[in-house]
């Protein structure tokens, strides 16, 4: 009976320590989200986001899982350690003009994302094709931007937004996109409500 004790406390420890390390995790890249944006919340102190309750942060289990920052003031770029949020769902910084930069190709490899919108901000560069991989994403809006060029879209070597079949709200008006919206983002397999 002793041994199943051990184990069962060994077992716990482990699932402790992961929980401890993914929350540092999350942790380190919301710090380093305050390290290059000006305007965060205040109550972005502390190491624990999940447990302090920090504004704007929601989590499960602690792990991050919303960032919900619209019309914050934020200034700064995106950071590319956003992909460590590795349980991330919704990424919503609309409406903070000050937030500039290209949008990281990483942005692709949030999994779980099944909103984003980083509409009305001032993000410049192409729309990263990487975008093609969240596959759960429910809501793209990129509007109201400084984006260029055009709507990527798959090529059997590259990803593209017609690889969002799940997603129902395309938002990409009031950027300095060029071309026509592809064909290949009406596709069959996709159930679109709004572009």
């Amino acid at each position: 009976m002793g041994s199943r004790v051990q184990v069962f406390l060994l077992v716990i420890s482990i699932q402790i320590l992961l929980v401890a390390a993914q929350t540092n995790e999350d942790f380190a890249v919301l710090k380093s989200l305050k390290d290059v944006w000006d305007n965060t919340p205040r109550n972005w102190e502390g190491s624990d986001p999940c447990g302090n309750g920090w504004v704007g942060i929601r989590c499960t289990n602690s792990r991050v899982t919303a960032i919900t920052l619209a019309s914050n003031g934020l200034t700064g770029k995106l950071s590319g350690d956003l992909p460590s949020l590795s349980e991330l769902q919704t990424l919503d910084l609309s409406y903070n003009k000050g937030l500039t930069g290209p949008l990281p190709a990483s942005i692709g490899s949030l999994k779980k994302l099944t909103n984003l919108s980083l509409n009305s901000n001032s993000f410049t560069g192409s729309i990263p094709p990487e975008i093609g991989y969240l596959s759960n994403l429910y809501w793209l809006d990129l509007a109201d931007n400084m984006l260029s060029g055009r709507i990527p879209v798959s090529d059997g070597t590259t990803p593209g937004l017609d690889m969002l079949v799940n997603t129902k709200h395309f938002h990409f008006g009031k950027n300095q996109l060029s071309g026509t919206i592809p064909l290949k983002l009406f596709s069959s397999n996709m159930s679109l409500i709004h572009v």
